[in-house]
């Protein structure tokens, strides 16, 4: 048996025709669903830096003290976990803010440090403007070229654990250089992780906005707190 549908022609004969062609109608499709992961990632995304600047904000005012490294990296990981295991329910939004909001909390203190530096106001804009524009500029290049960065994955996935594992290091050793080059370290690899997220949505790699939103909000958040531990080492040594 094979897929070929006979059709009448004109002198009374069979013929067989060939299958309709649905590529055009699967790249439309897929197509449409990328640009509606790509704007509810969007949307949510920008839901959730306003949450998590209104929380850092309040956190920095109201001077809270920092969580801790032990109680912020268990919060951050068992928050992500909750996030992946809700990411197909409507828990997952709860999951998210909550994600975010304890992000933002943890980042009040590292704030009213950066802040009560000298010119440490400059410095956090900067900080903001320059991860504001790298973001701006990475997605619109995706966008534009719709270039794959599927490849990266493990590079930047190595690069993190490492990043990580220094970090400990510095802390635990208090190895002031070595926490320098971690920032620099993490801000280039927060910068790749945007075009890897941004990329995968674009294909229709990832098709869970929820799931999208957390990696470009991780990703903007390492890459803001990267550069402001960078200028305000440059603040500190003026």
């Amino acid at each position: 048996m094979n897929n070929l549908t006979p059709v009448h022609t004109s002198a009374g004969r069979n013929v067989a025709a060939p299958p309709p062609d649905m590529s055009g109608a699967t790249s439309r499709s897929l197509a449409g669903d990328s640009s509606r992961v790509l704007r509810n990632t969007y949307a949510l995304l920008s839901l959730t830096l306003l949450f998590s600047a209104a929380i850092a904000a309040a956190s920095a005012s109201l001077q809270l003290p920092a969580p801790g490294l032990l109680l912020t990296l268990g919060g951050y990981f068992g928050l992500l976990f909750a996030v992946h295991k809700f990411k197909d329910s409507g828990w997952s939004l709860l999951a998210v803010f909550g994600l975010t909001g304890f992000m933002g909390y943890s980042l009040g203190p590292v704030l009213a440090k950066s802040l009560a530096l000298p010119g440490g106001a400059q410095v956090v804009s900067l900080a903001l403007a320059a991860t504001g524009a790298t973001f701006l500029a990475l997605s619109a290049w995706v966008l534009t070229t719709r270039r794959d960065f599927s490849f990266m994955g493990g590079f930047l996935f190595a690069g993190m654990v490492i990043a990580l594992l220094a970090g400990l290091g510095a802390v635990f050793f208090q190895v002031p250089a070595l926490g320098l080059a971690v920032a620099a370290m993490v801000a280039l690899l927060s910068a790749g992780m945007i075009l890897f997220e941004t990329s995968r949505i674009v294909s229709g790699g990832e098709t869970n906005y929820v799931l999208a939103t957390v990696g470009l909000y991780v990703s903007i958040f390492n890459l803001f707190t990267s550069l402001l531990s960078l200028f305000g080492f440059g603040s500190a040594d003026e």
